[in-house]
């Protein structure tokens, strides 16, 4: 027995140290966006992403992208696209844990504690049926977490990408207080081809700075956020003015 399990020894230690070892390493290697503080991103990994594309396909792709802080934007913008994509981002720390217990149909009583075997088997069986319903699993991702995915990530779906996602949104959240992070977000967001960030998109579709939209124009580009590319006032503008029209009733008011 002894001679068995010395000869197992090592290739259990090994294991153990990979197997342990490696998550930790990448956690340790993900960004740490402490940068972002003083600096404004001028090319984010998801720009980069979208031009990689273009050139993939033989087309070049200009990048429309201009900073404007959130002091100058219409106090309209910031409120219509929290009540569109994420209610709870002045209480969450860069997950919301309470919207992701809803996509997964976390059946758990609350509150939560990792010591209740209860608790930890309606866990499991979340994960279970997120892991068997993935394809149709939409995430509903915090705005720290799309900031993360827009200055460091693609839109490609994968766990690794999630995962990183995950702990860069919490980084953010750890360094940055949330004004920045909504600052970040509205300057970097996509908004059309080529088109990021709200100044760019103001200009784009209103011919105006994004200080000088109204109600029904800051709903209009909450609203293009799902998707960019397939429904904005060019491509698609029914199904965007549904949701615009849905974003200002959530803001108290018609167009």
């Amino acid at each position: 027995m002894k001679r068995w399990f010395r000869k197992l020894k090592r290739p259990l230690r090994w294991g153990l140290l990979v197997g342990l070892g490696l998550p930790f390493l990448g956690w340790l290697f993900l960004p740490w966006p402490v940068a972002w503080k003083w600096r404004d991103p001028e090319l984010t990994s998801f720009m980069k992403y979208r031009m990689e594309q273009a050139a993939e396909k033989g087309e070049s792709l200009e990048i429309r992208h201009d900073w404007v802080p959130l002091a100058q934007m219409a106090p309209e913008i910031p409120r219509a696209v929290i009540l569109a994509e994420d209610q709870r981002f002045r209480q969450h720390g860069g997950v919301d844990w309470i919207a992701l217990g809803e996509e997964l149909d976390y059946d758990g009583e609350p509150p939560f504690s990792w010591t209740s075997p209860s608790d930890l088997g309606a866990v499991a069986r979340a994960v279970r049926r997120g892991w068997a319903q993935r394809s149709e699993v939409k995430g509903r991702s915090t705005l720290t977490q799309q900031l993360a995915k827009n200055l460091y990530f693609t839109p490609e779906r994968s766990l690794r990408r999630k995962v990183g996602e995950f702990v860069v949104a919490r980084r953010l959240e750890w360094i940055l207080d949330k004004d920045r992070i909504l600052e970040l977000y509205l300057n970097t967001a996509e908004f059309g081809p080529g088109i990021f960030g709200v100044e760019a998109a103001s200009r784009a579709y209103f011919g105006v700075g994004a200080s000088r939209l109204d109600r029904s124009q800051a709903a209009t580009l909450a609203a293009i956020l799902p998707h960019p590319l397939t429904s904005n006032p060019v491509t698609s503008p029914g199904e965007m003015a549904w949701r615009r029209d849905r974003i200002l009733g959530m803001m108290g008011g018609g167009e």
